[in-house]
């Protein structure tokens, strides 16, 4: 084709060949381009060295390739075609560029030496590494030891330590209704033992999933009155995995997360790599203030719990659900310190705050209106009050199924043994009907708590069934739990940093079913020896000093703080420890709801 008829139809697609004629482009063609500032920087493409006119005998490419290479159409093909080529020459030695494009360039695979280990270079010490982390926490007093401590079924709530005859006296246990030693709980595990064997034999996709746990998930939906559940192995393990697969899943989620949460939620907060907000302890102003931040259309989601385990406090749950639907959230209760303990059938605090309304209503079914229904995600534990081991999510049909879907804590773990299964099934069933349990342990608090606060014992104030004990320091309260087991035979575990914040040091006590008025009343003359013998401070020291997380401070303050309803003192409330009474002493014809203690329990003490 004639080269100006050519330029002609190409002028019409090309802008700059439009303006610019062919006697300027056979110019460029024929020679270098000089680069402005090259001292700043080295060219190192094919594409940059043909702009280099300064180097003598340099061979590259002509300014047109330069000139082209700008094009948005035909650029993208030059540097495609030149990534497919052969690597580009170095530069001749002659150019005054080549000494610092030598030392700039990567090099070669061929010119690194390889690594043979015929060396003086010593290796990474990961034992020193090790001992250096230990030694700071040992530093800090903040290093954990644990105590051997056997719980006896038939000593309830006894056991021993390393020393078999040694016998103590464990009122720091999670097992906070004994529900591990209850008959029918054990009766139901060694029957699924006998009749299934001892593991689950897989993951719930492979060969683990039986009757035995699709039961399980039935009987907590119908506890929550939720339209399905799920089990995991554990707590941490459902919260973790449920945060992280939510909340990566929602598109720009934002999560709004109370600052006493528990570490699984931080943990599953942390791996959705999901934006996150941590606002100030049951604080609703704070929450308001971020959560306005947002348009409603961003997917959000607040994470609180009912009872926050190491202060005994409550998240103020119908606040927290107003402000979610106010703003377009979801909710995420984590109730695995009140399942079993509150509510008229052991569902949690949110149950409880409608406790007519659940106590009458049938199983399972919704409750429109009520604080539960309100609550979109609850997750709660079998390792606590039910005295198993497993935790679970409770939610709408299609959330619980998504998780179940990509959940990788899920998934790719061995599903729960089918004997702990029929054991959670049992005790699930058993304090759903039963108020006993869930009657003595909150009146053993009552007057744990009023006994405590007579001999100036500091207690965090609460309306739980904890019994924080504030000490202050990490030492001391290790000293003081050593001096309880060593001089008392009585276990109290201390509970330091991480757990709590520093100079928020503290033992944390757990009254049972189990414990009796001889056993309390040992306890506190322990205490109130031990705090003697180390001049720890008592409820008036820490109001001189202004406070500490509740002790000794402003009551209007704590109340804010402790969550529950404004002026009432206690979850369960007067009346409704006088139903769970009247209601237990009807079901088994007339017998005291009092302590059943063994008769090998009663002649320890007596010794």
């Amino acid at each position: 084709m004639d080269p100006t008829k050519a330029m002609s139809l190409l002028s019409k697609a090309c802008p700059y060949l439009a303006r610019t004629g062919l006697t300027a482009l056979q110019g460029l063609a024929a020679t270098g381009v000089s680069i402005p500032g090259a001292s700043r920087g080295l060219a190192t493409s094919a594409v940059e060295q043909a702009r280099c006119s300064v180097c003598p005998g340099h061979t590259g490419q002509s300014a047109l390739l330069a000139k082209a290479s700008q094009c948005p159409v035909v650029g993208p093909s030059i540097r495609a075609n030149e990534s497919a080529a052969k690597p580009a020459q170095p530069l001749p030695a002659a150019c005054p560029y080549a000494k610092c494009a030598d030392q700039a360039a990567p090099k070669a695979a061929s010119d690194v030496q390889p690594v043979t280990h015929e060396t003086t270079e010593a290796a990474f010490d990961y034992e020193g590494l090790y001992q250096a982390k230990l030694a700071k926490k040992h530093e800090d007093k903040s290093y954990r030891y644990f105590n051997n401590i056997n719980r006896l079924a038939a000593r309830y709530p006894q056991a021993h330590t390393a020393n078999a005859a040694n016998i103590v006296t464990v009122w720091c246990s999670n097992d906070y209704l004994g529900q591990s030693k209850n008959p029918a709980v054990v009766d139901a595990m060694k029957t699924a033992l006998d009749t299934y064997g001892a593991g689950a034999g897989g993951t719930r996709n492979i060969a683990g999933n039986s009757a035995l746990h699709l039961r399980l998930e039935g009987e907590l939906a119908a506890l929550h009155r939720k339209e399905a559940a799920l089990v995991f192995s554990s707590c941490f393990v459902a919260n973790d995995a449920t945060l992280s697969t939510l909340c990566s899943s929602l598109p720009g989620c934002v999560i709004f997360s109370d600052k006493m949460n528990h570490a699984s939620m931080i943990q599953g907060i942390r791996h959705s790599g999901a934006r996150k907000h941590v606002f100030d302890h049951n604080d609703l102003g704070h929450l308001e203030q971020l959560l306005a931040q947002y348009p409603r259309s961003t997917p959000k989601l607040v994470a609180f719990e009912s009872v926050y385990s190491m202060s005994g406090t409550v998240g103020r749950i119908p606040e927290i659900c107003a402000l979610a639907r106010k703003y377009g959230a979801i909710t995420f209760l984590d109730e695995v310190h009140a399942v079993g303990m509150y509510g008229p059938h052991g569902a949690g605090v949110a149950e409880h705050y409608d406790y007519a309304a659940s106590l009458h209503a049938p199983a399972g079914q919704r409750i429109p209106g009520s604080v539960l229904d309100q609550v979109d995600i609850i997750t709660g534990t079998l390792g606590k009050a039910f005295g198993i081991v497993g935790g679970y999510i409770a939610a709408s049909s299609s959330l619980v199924d998504m998780i179940r879907s990509y959940a990788p804590g899920f998934i790719f773990t061995t599903s729960l043994p089918p004997p702990i299964a029929a054991g959670a099934v049992a005790s699930i069933e058993y304090l759903s009907a039963s108020q006993r349990e869930r009657y003595l342990q909150q009146t053993h608090t009552r007057q744990l708590k009023g006994d405590l606060a007579n001999a100036g014992i500091p207690v965090v104030p609460n309306p739980s069934h904890i019994v924080p004990v504030l000490v202050g320091d990490a030492e001391s309260a290790k000293a003081a739990s050593d001096m309880l087991l060593a001089k008392h035979n009585i276990y109290v575990q201390s509970i330091n940093y991480p757990t709590v914040p520093v100079g928020e040091e503290r033992l944390r006590i757990t009254p049972s079913p189990g414990h009796d008025n001889y056993m309390r009343a040992r306890l506190v003359s322990a205490l109130d020896s031990v705090w003697n013998t180390l001049g720890l401070k008592r409820t008036v020291d820490w109001e001189r000093l202004g406070g500490r997380c509740g002790v000794g401070e402003d009551r209007a303050f704590s109340e804010l703080h402790v969550g529950w309803k404004r002026g009432v003192e206690h979850v369960w409330e007067d009346a409704q420890l006088q139903q769970a009474h009247d209601y237990e002493r009807t079901r088994k014809g007339g017998v005291p709801v009092t302590p059943i203690i063994p008769a090998t329990v009663q002649c320890v003490l007596q010794n």
